[in-house]
Formats: structure tokens, C-alpha cells, sequence
């Protein structure tokens, strides 16, 4: 029976690249689900073998882990040189989507709070 490794869902493609290369660098049988057409299932790396299983997994823990420290290295470097993304760079660049995120916010928290309003009076 095949064991899932990795759900693609808000996977980038460069790390779903490098799970594929790890595994056939390793010679670990694997296939690929490939997500539905109306984005009910995301897709998926499934190890086709249950022999390699643990083995796939301790390589995705461990490659998982070097991924993090690297990820965590160039947010410290953007961070030192002034280039990490912060919420006010966020406004400046798209302040429709903030706005549209906030009024969308606001919204849903006076649906949220409409029955507490309408049992009250």
C-alpha cells in the first residue's frame, strides 16, 4: 500500500522539485497525484513502496530541516539589509488588497455579531 510523504498543498514548486530529485537520487519509487481540476485535492508525492516508507521519511524530515535553517538564514539576511517584507512595505506596494482585506474582515465579524444585536433589542 503506497504511503503518503508530502500533501502539495501551498507547497512551492521548487520544493516539491527538490522532494522529487531527493527521491530519485536515492532510488526511492515514488509517484504523484496531481491536483483536481476545482481544487478539491491539492496532490500529492506518495512513496509507492511500503519497504522505502521510513526511509523517505527520515530523508523529507531531515531535508525538511536543512530547508528551514536555509529559509531562516536569507530572512535574516533580508531582514540585515532592509529587504524583508513587512506589514507597512505590504501596504505601500497593495493597499487595494489590504483595504479589500480589511472591509472583508469587517464584514464578516458584523455577520459574526448581527444575531448578538438582533436577540438584544
Amino acid at each position: 500500500m503506497a504511503t503518503l510523504l508530502l500533501n502539495l498543498r501551498n507547497v512551492p514548486d521548487d520544493e516539491a522539485d527538490e522532494v522529487r530529485a531527493l527521491l530519485g537520487a536515492r532510488r526511492i519509487e515514488f509517484y504523484e497525484t496531481r491536483p483536481s481540476r476545482w481544487g478539491v485535492s491539492a496532490g500529492a508525492i506518495w512513496i509507492a513502496d511500503d519497504a522505502d516508507a521510513d526511509r523517505a521519511k527520515e530523508l523529507m524530515a531531515a531535508y525538511q530541516a536543512e530547508r528551514q535553517a536555509r529559509a531562516r538564514t536569507e530572512l535574516a539576511a533580508a531582514k540585515a539589509q532592509g529587504l524583508a517584507p513587512t506589514w507597512w512595505s505590504t501596504v505601500r506596494d497593495e493597499p487595494l488588497r489590504v483595504l479589500l482585506t480589511l472591509l472583508t474582515t469587517l464584514l464578516v465579524l458584523g455577520l459574526v455579531a448581527l444575531p448578538v444585536f438582533m436577540l438584544s433589542r
